[in-house]
């Protein structure tokens, strides 16, 4: 590791983001047999799959499993490598038969249906001070909120949830802006021309990241409508993230919220 990863690996220590038994396991050194020459090397080798033990002492929090593409043979052993290691589990873009297989592995898994998240508490508790604002233009965003709602809960964030305010009735919006104040840095998820991130960022000094939906008719594209006119924004600090990827804004807003002090 270099000086920044040994950093933060013995903040994650000294949070207690991080056990002292997980630490010692992925500690660099000799290895004496298989299983710590992957410990040593800071993943567990699947076959299928190399599980990054290592990633929360270097980015705060453990390896999400993206389950699109995947089979449920291949997510469920998976995240059995990382539950046994004390991590918070989180799986992205699941289905009920992914859900299934997990649970038979992990009894605490929950599955939630609207944002297609599998989580399961760890051993690591992990905590973010501050809040972030989650905002959805309609209800057909639900889902791309969702994920952003529940990748932030698992990463330990104060979620807060303003759905259905898009500009078709901007005076919804306005109604929380003291709502939007409060917050350390706001989510914005919108399809049809994706105009909702600009508005909200002309009226908040917090940084805000513009998530763009495949909701619309024909001509939205699949969300790449609202993804350029979220990269054309005239408000100052919108980031934006790719169509429909609220984990990836989740993210961001977590590392904000990780590094802010």
């Amino acid at each position: 590791m270099d000086e920044q990863n040994w950093r933060t690996f013995l903040q994650q220590i000294r949070d207690g983001a991080l056990s002292i038994d997980d630490a010692l396991k992925q500690m660099p050194g000799e290895a004496t047999n298989e299983t710590s020459a992957r410990d040593a090397a800071g993943f567990e080798e699947l076959g299928f799959a190399k599980v990054d033990h290592a990633r929360a002492a270097r980015q705060g929090f453990p390896e999400v499993i993206f389950c699109l593409g995947k089979t449920p043979d291949q997510v469920a052993p998976i995240a059995k490598s990382l539950h046994e290691r004390g991590s918070t589990l989180l799986a992205t873009r699941a289905n009920r038969a992914i859900f299934m297989a997990v649970q038979a592995e992990i009894p605490s898994a929950t599955f939630d249906e609207t944002s297609r998240l599998i989580f399961a508490a760890g051993d690591d508790k992990p905590h973010l001070d501050g809040r972030v604002g989650v905002l959805a233009a309609g209800t057909s965003d639900l889902p791309v909120a969702e994920e952003a709602c529940g990748t932030l809960a698992a990463m330990g964030a104060d979620v807060q949830r303003i759905y259905d305010v898009g500009v078709a009735g901007l005076h919804r919006l306005l109604s929380f802006q003291d709502d939007l104040r409060s917050c350390d840095i706001l989510i914005v998820c919108a399809g049809m021309e994706g105009a909702l991130p600009s508005v909200v960022a002309g009226l908040v000094d917090v940084p805000v990241v513009a998530v763009p939906t495949s909701v619309g008719y024909g001509a939205s594209f699949g969300g790449l409508a609202a993804l350029l006119g979220m990269l054309n924004s005239c408000a100052n600090g919108v980031a934006v993230v790719n169509i429909d990827n609220g984990f990836g804004a989740a993210a961001f807003a977590a590392s904000v919220l990780r590094n802010k002090n």
